[in-house]
């Protein structure tokens, strides 16, 4: 089962600046589109920068305006683990979108012996090389295959895990299940970190936000650690990059959960990390101060 996005909303967003959203028009300028097994691909560039379409929604891509240059901002809280533990070794990423997250890993992990990549898209790889300047490496190995199949029968384990599958149509339920969070841990190592991209209203004290209530406590079941970033900072550069608005208007965002069987901690940021992030994404502090 699918868990739509608007089956996370509590509130109803103000007329005016949803007219704003729905009236915006971007003039797309189409480089590629391809059918693939799953997918109506196509890749586009706009006033806003350029991005991987499935069908009619962003997967991936880059943002460039005067205000705002790099990843879909989201991603940039996957960067956070550098922050707990410097010497990751054995990354498993599902979902590899413009590529652009695993080359940062490469740069922000001196220790990093592999990233193994775990996608249903075959052509992902060819496209993020082409479009979205992404460098190949002896150190990736690519999985085309369900995630879910490759975690049950995965024997390795991994000192960062990555799960990077929802997207504008929803999130597929079996990523809240037993079975999927048993198939994780087993495939973690003693201290290692899991990440997660999930959705929510951003109201997290609301009653009424039933589904947060539920992943939150279905990760709590699971994990010692649970660091919760609610999407304040990247949807504030969403809503500014895309329509020039300064709040956010659905009642949705991303949650990123930090999480750990071991009870972790997030470093302070000395030089040596402060160095690293300066060269791939703004200040590191604004995704931090997301915490809930």
């Amino acid at each position: 089962m699918i868990i739509k996005p608007e089956d996370y909303v509590i509130h109803e967003p103000d007329p005016e600046l949803l007219k704003v959203v729905n009236n915006k028009k971007f003039q797309d300028r189409i480089l590629f589109k391809k059918e693939s097994d799953f997918h109506h691909i196509s890749v586009v560039e706009n006033e806003v920068g350029r991005f991987l379409h499935y069908k009619d929604t962003y997967q991936a891509g880059y943002i460039d305006t005067e205000a705002y240059k790099g990843n879909l901002p989201y991603i940039n809280y996957f960067t956070i683990p550098y922050l707990i533990n410097k010497d990751i070794k054995e990354i498993l990423l599902v979902g590899f979108g413009s590529g652009k997250l695993v080359n940062d890993y490469e740069y922000l992990f001196d220790s990093l012996s592999c990233i193994d990549v775990v996608d249903i898209e075959e052509n992902i790889f060819e496209i993020a090389g082409a479009f979205f300047g992404y460098k190949r490496s002896d150190k990736v190995n690519f999985f085309l295959q369900d995630c879910m199949v490759f975690l049950r029968n995965n024997k390795k384990k991994y000192d960062l895990i990555i799960v990077d599958i929802a997207s504008d149509d929803g999130l597929d339920d079996r990523l809240l299940s037993q079975e999927y969070f048993q198939s994780v841990k087993n495939s973690l190592s003693k201290n290692g970190i899991f990440v997660s991209n999930l959705c929510a209203s951003p109201d997290f004290d609301n009653d009424k936000n039933l589904l947060f209530k539920r992943i939150k406590k279905t990760y709590e079941h699971n994990f010692k650690t649970n660091f919760i970033f609610k999407g304040n900072m990247s949807d504030k550069i969403y809503y500014s990059s895309f329509f020039c608005l300064d709040k956010r208007v659905i009642d949705v965002t991303n949650v990123v959960i930090i999480s750990s069987p071991a009870n972790l901690c997030i470093g302070k940021i000395d030089k040596v990390a402060q160095s690293k992030f300066d060269n791939i994404l703004p200040d590191i502090r604004d995704y931090l101060a997301d915490i809930c």
